[in-house]
């Protein structure tokens, strides 16, 4: 199959390396100098180090030569530039290869300022309900989520990820396409629950962080990971997602890689702030983006509009706000009254 991976940051990177053997893959970067350096060294340093490049892997800056005949496009941008990315995407259509165009994102989270999930901003930027009912669609998408880091990805270890989209059709197809070597893909028609299972963990992680940063031992870990797929779920069912999507790969297994992986961006940032540091300061450090930062917000303020409870994240979002430590976020949290489980 031939692949377009537009973004050349460590996740777009990871997936390039790990299905260039199989597939005939063009990664694209827009920084014409990170392109340069990773088609004359065959590594991508900046965002994942120690990870070379499979010979047949295509390094490109020109956009319009990476999509023009690809069958399978991957948005591989941070959530904050799925928006824009869609937008060239649009302006460019169907040209040059057969409708409809098929394309994966792997952001998670929630975007900044309208709180909408990852399909709900591809349908806003997309928007197929204009199109007459008896006409094929000009696009047809779906999420790669699940429990991974792009670190394990590249140096080819065994991951399982989840290929969600309302077209079961084109799940399957894609996840059996996509499916190899040490990549185990499966196929979901929960959008929906695969999102918010991605998006919300990343608000969990921070909390999980904190309470291992302050060294509040494996029970109050175990209690908050507990809860904290309570209130996934809780939210994710609110949105009308399914409650069986939240045991599985895209709710459950991406908490807990997350939440008690070392390489989780999101963990880290709550050890950080335990340990008294600044949000910005840890932001520049990690050199990364941590969706759970941007996420916790949104997610918060979207709950308390619906009337969903979710206290862990409404203190995940003080504590990113400044508006309160880290030990009175576990003091606020072990304050709430009894309840029944």
């Amino acid at each position: 199959m031939k692949i377009a991976i537009l973004g050349a940051g460590a996740w777009g990177t990871a997936l390039a390396i790990a299905l260039a053997p199989r597939h005939h893959v063009w990664l694209w970067a827009r920084d014409a100098a990170q392109v340069a350096w990773m088609n004359t060294h065959r590594e991508n340093p900046r965002y994942l180090a120690d990870c070379p490049f499979p010979e047949a892997l295509q390094v490109t800056g020109d956009f319009n030569t990476a999509v023009a005949s690809s069958e399978l496009l991957i948005l591989a941008v941070p959530l904050a530039g799925l928006r824009p990315l869609l937008e060239q995407l649009r302006q460019l259509g169907t040209s040059a290869t057969p409708a409809p165009r098929r394309f994966l994102w792997v952001c998670k989270g929630l975007e900044a300022v309208t709180g909408k999930l990852p399909h709900q901003v591809v349908t806003d930027v997309l928007n197929p309900a204009t199109s007459a009912a008896d006409t094929p669609p000009t696009f047809i998408w779906g999420a790669l989520t699940g429990p991974s880091f792009a670190f394990e990805v590249a140096r080819g270890l065994p991951t399982a990820l989840t290929l969600a989209s309302t077209d079961m059709t084109f799940a399957t197809d894609i996840a059996h396409a996509l499916h190899g070597g040490n990549l185990r893909i499966y196929a979901n028609d929960d959008l929906t629950g695969a999102e918010v299972g991605g998006a919300v963990k990343n608000v969990m992680a921070i909390a999980a962080g904190v309470s291992d940063g302050l060294g509040l031992g494996h029970n109050a870990r175990a209690a908050l990971l507990t809860r904290g797929l309570v209130e996934i779920t809780r939210f994710g069912v609110a949105l009308g997602a399914r409650r069986e999507t939240f045991t599985g790969l895209t709710g459950l297994g991406d908490l807990i890689l997350t939440s008690m992986g070392d390489l989780s961006r999101n963990r880290r940032v709550g050890l950080l702030l335990a340990e008294g540091q600044n949000l910005t300061t840890i932001q520049n450090t990690l050199g990364h983006v941590a969706e759970g930062v941007f996420t916790a917000r949104e997610v918060a303020q979207r709950a308390a509009t619906m009337g969903i409870d979710m206290p862990i994240t409404t203190a995940v979002a003080g504590l990113l706000d400044g508006r309160i430590s880290p030990r009175e976020t576990v003091h606020q949290l072990m304050a709430r009254d009894a309840g029944t489980e």
